[in-house]
């Protein structure tokens, strides 16, 4: 995962630039990878849903609008953040709010949200019982070792009456902030997109919603239990380096995620399991 990326055919196909897949690779002021907002608008994005997504509207929409659209796919949570600071990608999409907030403090960086287009919920999901009454006492559950996404599988166990946390805590809660366990229930910290591989190894992980269906699980099916999409603070949006906002291209693709074709597209693609913020 650490740093890793493929590149599209339609990207190696017009070699249109050279990218260094490094988390940290700057060196050129900031730049934009395509000179100026002439050429093409390069968005970093997870595989699914985001790249998908971005995909449809680059095959459907993008050219009847006017803009030429790259996609380039990242697994982590790290390198489209650190691609989009140095200017190897225009844009991005993967991320929420509360992430963006923490990894701009810790880092440095300057990533500012365009436009939110879709929520994907947290879930519990299981490979050893069907509900969460199911779990024994001492039971094992996985949960992201992010500092935002841990506080949110925590939030979302505490919700469902599995443990309950501090008063006052909030997107940096970590076990430690439990103030009652009843079911005893102990807690291995991994990689967010290694979440669903420890599905054999543990009684319950929970996973986020991108990572849960690149595993080919279905959240509104699967998950012994899944975040409410009212009033959640959790969506992913298209996210640039702060004074990119109003680069024409920029505004375009955001005006394109928010059409009532790709909330379409969403609807009839993920049945729920990723659900339109627009």
């Amino acid at each position: 995962m650490r740093n890793s990326a493929k590149i599209t055919a339609a990207l190696l196909a017009a070699g249109a630039l050279t990218l260094g897949l490094t988390a940290c690779g700057s060196g050129n002021d900031g730049a934009s990878s395509s000179a100026g907002h002439d050429g093409p608008l390069v968005v970093a994005a997870s595989p699914t849903p985001h790249a998908e997504i971005l995909n449809y509207v680059k095959d459907h929409l993008a050219k009847k609008a006017g803009l030429d659209l790259e996609v380039k796919e990242f697994t982590d949570y790290v390198t489209p953040n650190t691609a989009t600071e140095d200017g190897s990608v225009d844009a991005n999409y993967f991320q929420n709010q509360p992430y963006l907030d923490d990894f701009n403090t810790k880092r440095g960086t300057h990533i500012v949200p365009v436009v939110t287009v879709h929520l994907e919920p947290l879930g519990l999901y299981s490979h050893k019982v069907k509900e969460t009454d199911a779990l024994k006492s001492g039971a094992t559950v996985a949960v992201p070792n992010d500092t935002v996404n841990e506080a949110r599988a925590l939030k979302l166990l505490a919700a469902n009456g599995l443990i309950t946390l501090k008063a006052g805590v909030g997107s940096e809660a970590t076990p430690r902030d439990i103030s009652e366990n009843p079911r005893n229930l102990t807690f291995k910290e991994v990689e967010a997109a290694q979440t669903p591989r420890s599905l054999d190894d543990v009684d319950a992980a929970v996973v986020n919603g991108n990572y849960a269906i690149s595993a080919g699980l279905e959240p509104a099916k699967d998950a012994l239990v899944l975040e409410s999409a009212k009033n959640n603070p959790y969506g992913n949006f298209l996210a640039v380096k702060e004074g990119n906002e109003k680069d024409p291209r920029v505004v375009k693709l955001a005006g394109l995620l928010t059409s009532p074709e790709v909330r379409k597209f969403i609807e009839d693609t993920y049945q729920g399991s990723v659900i339109p913020s627009f």
